[in-house]
């Protein structure tokens, strides 16, 4: 994923990302392919976008954590940039679902 964890993030600083927009897209497959897709702002064109998806836990929540990383050290303008991004969820035992983003709920589904 484009969006995942680097191993140097552990020399940047983790910033904050302002989701705009936030939603489902279910592909009709068999088993249905489910992505997030996200758009808003990072807060400088420095920042780097980071995604991490986890497993559903005991009551099918699937939480995902949207994140930025800079390097402290780089001088940049500050004006925010903005990003979109479609993260492949993947696909899903049967169950009902929901998907949180950062402790907020985006949607559901159902497989």
């Amino acid at each position: 994923m484009p969006f995942a964890p680097k191993p140097n993030d552990k020399n940047l600083t983790r910033g904050n990302v302002f989701i705009n927009e936030s939603g489902l897209l279910i592909r009709e497959s068999f088993p249905p392919q489910i992505t997030l897709s996200l758009s808003g702002g990072l807060p400088t064109p420095c920042h780097e976008l980071r995604v991490v998806v986890k497993e559903p836990d005991s009551e099918n929540k699937v939480n995902v954590e949207v994140y930025s990383v800079v390097d402290p050290d780089q001088v940049c303008i500050q004006v925010l940039e903005p990003f979109q991004a479609n993260i492949d969820l993947g696909t899903f035992p049967s169950g009902h679902y929901t998907v949180w983003v950062n402790g907020e709920m985006v949607g559901e589904f159902d497989t």
